[in-house]
């Protein structure tokens, strides 16, 4: 008995991307642990044995408890349906691309002691298989869903200026108001800072890290639900813990309310989507049938109920998005809570894929940091880090990420982190603060990133579907 009844090769494969899915995430981890602890280190408010253990521990805790927002907003960048057919080896030739062009990127510029994106890096690798797909004879047109790379891509651009700016202001409000020239110093060598300027630091740290945990974990859970749902569509396409009888209730649910909307003043584009929708809702009545769990629907049907719910849930935003459908605020907040129920049956991650992700990006954070904090502390601006800026470029990342994890949006850490580092650099004594060399070094990663990895992981993907 093989797992889940695959082929002993394919069974192998499976293990080889979960196990490459977690390396992704041990890299981020070690990659990105720069991001908060170069402060704490850099004005001796911690060891930096201390400040690993502490940031490996709440990046653990930040990925058991952020949800799967982040998570299923990289599964939706890509969608898996769109690729996903009979031979299975496309599905392994997808994931094989993504995650060796990711590794790769992210090795490469930690060698070098870049603080590059692992943000950019994965979604550069996932639209380059998706553009690489539309080059494929069954094709119907780009497997990338632009709507959201748009969002993504907007967060990733807005975030580092948001940044830099916010901790510009910060420091100018510090110097304004904050009369202890002590904590707009150079530490002492080898001396602690006052208590609570160690405290606010302390805390700064924390919160990064937690914040990393949230955004940059989520993006390794939905890795390995990419991963699930291309080679093992029959176990994972659908969330098998819940009972089919909530998604019949919503289906019910969402034909009443759209038979209720009445024609008038209805464009093409509405009356298109509300009948695209009951169609769909229709063919999922259909395939669910009398199932009292979701296991008993024919293995080849799970993947069509995943395909018909995420269409339906497309259209259904297009009705709720046009001013011209007469809904009343009940039924709209109805229509939203039928969606929401079809949803849950395909935005899902089970327990162990988080507890999975969670050490990885746990035990990477403890390994590899040192590159990049020298970075950080010494290499973007001319002076060493003080108190006041180190604890301002923290304060500024871990809300700009909480912020990010709000709206279920990933970001760059470690360019919200190093956009910070810099602003405050800036605060001080202008543009001339900034090491030049470090700073084109940084750009140039940034802008490198995105054509390197799509470039890449659409060739590699090529290469493997021909190879498999």
């Amino acid at each position: 008995m093989t797992l889940f009844s695959l082929d002993p090769t394919y069974t192998l494969l499976l293990v080889v991307c979960l196990g490459l899915a977690c390396a992704f995430e041990f890299v981020n981890g070690f990659h990105d642990t720069a991001n908060a602890v170069a402060t704490v280190i850099y004005t001796n408010s911690l060891k930096p044995q201390q400040a690993v253990l502490l940031s490996a521990f709440l990046n653990f805790a930040g990925v058991l408890s952020g949800g799967i927002g982040v998570a299923m907003g990289i599964v939706n960048l890509l969608p898996v349906e769109t690729l996903v057919d009979q031979n299975i080896n496309h599905s392994v030739a997808m994931v094989l691309a993504i995650l060796g062009t990711a590794i790769t990127w992210n090795l490469s510029t930690w060698y070098f002691g870049l603080p590059a994106s692992s943000s950019h890096t994965l979604i550069g690798s996932i639209l380059g298989v998706g553009l690489a797909f539309s080059l494929m004879p069954e094709a119907s047109g780009t497997a990338v869903n632009w709507s959201k790379a748009g969002e993504i891509g907007l967060s990733l651009l807005i975030s580092p200026v948001f940044g830099f700016s916010l901790t510009v202001f910060l420091m100018f409000m510090l110097r304004r108001f904050v009369t202890d020239d002590s904590i707009f110093k150079e530490p002492k060598k080898d001396k602690a800072p006052p208590f609570w300027i160690r405290a606010i630091l302390m805390l700064t740290c924390s919160s990064v890290s937690y914040a990393h945990g949230w955004n940059d974990g989520q993006k390794g859970v939905g890795l390995i639900m990419l991963i699930l749902i291309g080679i093992v569509p029959a176990h994972f396409a659908l969330n098998t813990s819940l009972a089919p009888a909530k998604l019949q209730a919503s289906i019910i649910t969402t034909r009443s309310i759209l038979s209720d909307i009445p024609p008038t003043n209805l464009g093409a584009a509405e009356r298109a989507s509300i009948t695209k929708t009951m169609n769909l809702l229709s063919d999922l009545d259909n395939v669910v049938g009398t199932a009292a769990i979701v296991p008993q629907l024919p293995e080849k049907q799970n993947f069509r109920v995943r395909k018909d719910i995420l269409l339906a849930s497309k259209e259904i935003d297009k009705v709720l998005a046009s001013e011209s459908v007469a809904l009343t605020k009940a039924a709209r907040k109805q229509l939203e809570a039928s969606k929401k129920g079809l949803r849950e049956y395909t935005d899902y991650a089970p327990r162990w894929v988080i507890y999975l992700i969670s050490i990885s990006l746990g035990l990477g954070t403890m390994v590899g940091w040192k590159r990049i904090v020298l970075t950080i502390g010494e290499k973007i601006g001319k002076q060493h880090l003080t108190y006041a800026q180190g604890a301002s470029a923290e304060v500024v990342a871990s809300l700009t990420i909480g912020l990010a994890n709000v709206f279920t949006l990933p970001v760059s850490t470690t360019h919200v982190l190093s956009s910070g580092i810099a602003g405050s650099m800036v605060a001080n004594k202008g543009l001339k603060n900034l090491q030049p060399a470090t700073i084109r070094s940084i750009l140039l990663a940034w802008v490198l990133t995105l054509p390197v990895t799509v470039i890449g992981a659409g060739l590699l993907y090529i290469l493997l579907r021909n190879i498999l």
